[in-house]
């Protein structure tokens, strides 16, 4: 069976990584080694609330955050484990590495989406953190040995976002877009569950004549208390 290397693939922007391939990919990395090991954290956020005179805090919770995946790539032109010595350095395949994950791209004006690959692991983020470590030189000073430390936060493509979360809490904002055959009563009633609201709603978004809503617009629902009253 042959090894299998990690790879990483730059894209242009996330919908491109969540959909994109090898083939489609603006840049790639492929590691000399696979690493040793890597770390994924999940986070959730919380806020503590303590009321006064109470002897303990209750935790809330706010959102969850996105998950990050840290590792070590390594990088060797001694020819020790290729077989093929680079007299020169390594300081440009660092530095090819160091523009994928962070440099500024001038077309998307951000820094690439990454998609690693390797084996079960499938992650789709961005480079937050690179740190280069060199760690052995040859006679004239040049380094032929480094180790990066990179960490990559988590991050997915805004329509599927929406649907995986598939929120319908009054308690949230949502940007419903309007479907023929819809009004605003009927529209609250999905939300809130309550028809009432459709004059708030209407006021919120500047909505003059809100009997005969245009398909394809878009509408905002904030959170309302469960104690408004409708206009």
């Amino acid at each position: 069976m042959a090894l299998e290397k990690m790879l990483i693939l730059a894209f242009e922007t996330a919908q491109d990584a969540e959909s994109g391939g090898r083939a489609e990919a603006k840049a790639e990395f492929e590691a000399l080694i696979n690493p040793e090991s890597y770390t994924l954290d999940y986070k959730v956020k919380t806020a503590d609330s303590q009321g006064q005179g109470t002897s303990a805090a209750q935790s809330r919770f706010e959102y969850t955050l996105p998950e990050e995946l840290s590792f070590e790539f390594l990088f060797d032109n001694t020819g020790i484990i290729d077989d093929k010595p680079k007299p020169d350095g390594i300081f440009d395949d660092v530095n090819r590495f160091r523009q994928m994950l962070t440099a500024y791209q001038g077309d998307s004006h951000e820094p690439y989406h990454l998609k690693l690959v390797w084996g079960n692991l499938l992650f789709k983020g961005r480079a937050v953190e690179l740190g280069i470590s060199y760690k052995l030189f040859n006679p004239d000073g040049q380094p032929i040995r480094a180790i990066a430390k990179a960490k990559f936060k988590g991050s997915i493509e805004e329509k599927k976002r929406a649907l995986k979360e598939n929120k319908s809490s009054p308690d949230l904002s949502h940007i419903r877009k309007v479907k023929a055959g819809d009004n605003l009563p009927l529209m609250c009633q999905r939300i809130y569950g309550d028809p009432k609201y459709y004059l708030q709603i209407a006021q919120i978004n500047g909505l003059h004549n809100f009997r005969h809503l245009v398909p394809g617009t878009d509408l905002i629902f904030p959170p309302l208390a469960k104690t408004d009253k409708a206009s």
